[in-house]
């Protein structure tokens, strides 16, 4: 009797979030200072570049290769014509791949990384909060001091008019 009828209607859920390239090490990158942060980030975006790059070579340098000239067989022509489409196929993939590296940067550019900015902020916050405490103490100190001095008799009260 209490089982909730069954409907049509679409019930809204939370979408899901996005993530770009986050790696499971974003507390370790957080705590690193913004030249760190900058540094790791780029060195994996060359990894990543070197790599693809390396691939399109070594592809390139396998189709001069089999693109030689000479007595071939019926087999070695089929071998050599799957070898070059395999290996046309993998440069294929490479330079998409670059595409999509690109974007992302593009991405990364214009969109910047959320939480290093939320950090330097938090942090930024906190040394002006601290700066204002230690000022707050030291005007505090200081206006003690003027009023302690004010309240005390001797000559050098403020008698000169």
């Amino acid at each position: 009797m209490s089982d909730v009828p069954q409907t049509d209607v679409s019930r809204p859920s939370a979408l899901p979030t996005a993530n770009l390239q986050r790696t499971t090490t974003t507390q370790s990158l957080v705590d690193q200072n913004s030249a760190e942060y900058l540094d790791a980030i780029e060195e994996e975006w060359n990894k990543r570049v070197d790599m693809e790059v390396e691939t399109l070579v070594d592809g390139m340098v396998d189709l001069v290769t089999l693109a030689s000239i000479g007595d071939k067989d019926k087999f070695r022509i089929a071998q050599e014509s799957f070898q070059a489409s395999s290996r046309a196929e993998s440069m294929i993939r490479a330079a998409n791949s670059l595409l999509s590296i690109t974007h992302s940067m593009k991405l990364l550019l214009l969109l910047s990384d959320e939480a290093q900015i939320a950090h330097r902020r938090d942090l930024e916050l906190q040394n002006v909060q601290k700066e204002r405490d230690e000022i707050k103490e030291e005007v505090a100190g200081l206006l003690t001091e003027l009023l302690r001095k004010s309240h005390l008799p001797g000559p050098t009260s403020h008698q000169s008019s």
